[in-house]
């Protein structure tokens, strides 16, 4: 998990580059003068965001990247960004899947400035059920559904390059890690067409019985301080995740994600209280090593909670 700068005006050094940090590729440019190349990544394990800046206009062939990718572009022009199928141009403002992570793709970018979110396969799966004929959950448009969908999701995008990829503290907090990869894959199947299940069925509706309540809610309890998935707890359940989300709406009216939430700031609320402020720890750290990353939103959720600043708990 780190940070990555590159910044040249070397075209065959930005292709060598490019292919170590994506994939195999190969660009092209008519002119050597005048270019320059500059690109920053932010990283943890299985998401990467990066900002990329071309100010010239260049070519480009590569080969599968095998992760889930999406640019957002900000000034300039993807052109003619070509996969099986489909041939698109992406301008300011627009959010799309450069190729499924199994194909190559092709195009032009002229002069532009725009961020790659790059995302492992496997996330989608642990926040949605795979088809029925268990192939794992897929994307099945390139562009997302709604502009409200694609707003929304450019925003987290840039929350967590911003408020926790950048954070060196934040992204060694393994369940930091876990709850931001696992809601940036709830947004993408938010936001864009895609493979999963969507409806709970007749055998799911049969699975979301108490016992699977009480399974998934002693999984939970005993597990909360790990980075576990909405699939981890079904699987704890012997259910499917959409079973798992209709018992816990049925008898909880509430989510299993939701739950854990709670109950990881109950350990943080325990974990304030035994502090001892002398020792130098505060009431972020406590947060962060619980998988909360915004002091803001942990004082309200504690607030509200229990009915006093997170602070005022440390301190008596």
């Amino acid at each position: 998990m780190n940070s990555l700068v590159f910044d040249s005006n070397d075209l065959s050094l930005t292709e060598d580059f490019l292919s170590r940090a994506y994939s195999r590729l190969r660009i092209g440019h008519s002119g050597t003068s005048g270019i320059r190349t500059r690109i920053r990544r932010e990283a943890m394990p299985s998401v990467t965001v990066d900002e990329l800046d071309f100010n010239y206009e260049m070519s480009y062939e590569v080969e599968p990247l095998g992760k889930i990718t999406l640019c957002t572009v900000h000034e300039g022009t993807i052109a003619d960004n070509t996969f099986h199928g489909v041939k698109d141009t992406y301008g300011p403002g627009d959010i799309a899947v450069l190729a499924p992570p199994e194909q190559p793709y092709s195009g032009r970018v002229c002069s532009t400035r725009y961020n790659a979110m790059m995302m492992d396969t496997y996330l989608l799966n642990q926040v949605a059920d795979a088809e029925p004929s268990g192939a794992p959950v897929r994307l099945t448009a390139h562009r997302p559904h709604s502009p409200a969908a694609a707003r929304q999701l450019k925003c987290l995008i840039t929350h967590l390059r911003d408020q926790v990829l950048c954070d060196p503290l934040l992204r060694e907090e393994p369940l930091i890690v876990s709850a931001s990869a696992q809601m940036l894959a709830a947004s993408v199947l938010a936001a864009f067409p895609h493979s999963a299940r969507t409806d709970a069925n007749a055998q799911d509706r049969n699975d979301a019985h108490t016992l699977t309540l009480r399974r998934a809610l002693a999984y939970i309890d005993d597990h909360a301080q790990e980075p576990i998935t909405i699939a981890d707890i079904a699987a704890a359940a012997h259910v499917t995740v959409r079973a798992l989300q209709y018992a816990f709406r049925r008898h909880l009216d509430s989510t299993p994600t939701a739950h854990l939430r709670w109950v990881r700031l109950a350990h943080a609320h325990r974990d304030l209280r035994a502090a001892d402020p002398g020792t130098g720890i505060t009431v972020t750290s406590i947060a962060a090593r619980w998988g909360f990353h915004q002091p803001s939103r942990f004082a309200a959720a504690y607030r509200a909670a229990y009915g006093v600043l997170p602070s005022h708990s440390l301190h008596t």
